[in-house]
């Protein structure tokens, strides 16, 4: 995440677990997007009645690149919040995973690589689930995450591998965003096993071999 989690308890009790629930599940949207931008928490209480409970609402709001704004809201009554304010954060965070994967699938569906120059993996590193690609143009580096790479084809990437990409800058330096094969280095069309040569003293007239 490119800038660190901010929770916000409005009209509530800051309360630790509370806090430490919504890291957890903060946590686990930046392993499944890792271009996330920012994330921001509110945890509200907007009205009081003693008889029935408290209306909490939990509101997650997200940002993806380059500048797509995502908000859940969810809401509850809650007369004990160490029981019922939990599933009310869970039911936020889960409708807010499911906005990303959404968003996610239709910017890699949009994306048009007919103006974007090849470029080359130059770097590989399967075990931390990311590479390094070089750009032809002016020689520029850039980063990318497994997911970034279309299909779920990161297993089939080679040193040499041809790419085309889309990239943004963070705040570690470019990144490639959106990675698709073009090429793998040395494939070429199979046109059907070569065909042996015979010796150089072969005739291939069977009447006159019999005749030697």
């Amino acid at each position: 995440m490119q800038i660190p989690l901010e929770v916000k308890f409005a009209d509530v009790d800051h309360t630790q677990w509370v806090e430490d629930y919504i890291r957890e599940r903060a946590d686990r949207l930046d392993r499944m997007c890792d271009h996330l931008m920012s994330c921001r928490v509110v945890v509200e209480r907007a009205q009081h009645h003693h008889n029935t409970g408290n209306p909490y609402r939990v509101r997650v709001e997200v940002t993806l690149p380059p500048k797509k704004d995502l908000v859940s809201d969810k809401e509850g009554t809650v007369a004990d919040p160490h029981v019922q304010l939990r599933p009310i954060i869970r039911k936020a965070f889960e409708a807010i995973e499911k906005q990303i994967e959404k968003e996610t699938a239709r910017q890699r569906g949009a994306v048009k690589f007919h103006d974007v120059p090849n470029a080359l993996v130059v770097q590989l590193y399967p075990e931390q689930d990311y590479g390094i690609i070089k750009s032809p143009v002016d020689g520029q580096e850039y980063y990318f995450h497994r997911n970034a790479v279309l299909h779920d084809d990161f297993h089939r990437l080679t040193p040499g591998t041809e790419v085309r990409f889309e990239s943004a800058m963070s705040e570690e330096g470019p990144r490639a965003t959106t990675v698709q094969i073009i090429n793998k280095p040395g494939a070429r069309p199979q046109t059907g096993a070569d065909e042996a040569e015979p010796p150089v003293d072969w005739d291939s007239n069977p009447e006159s071999q019999e005749h030697q």
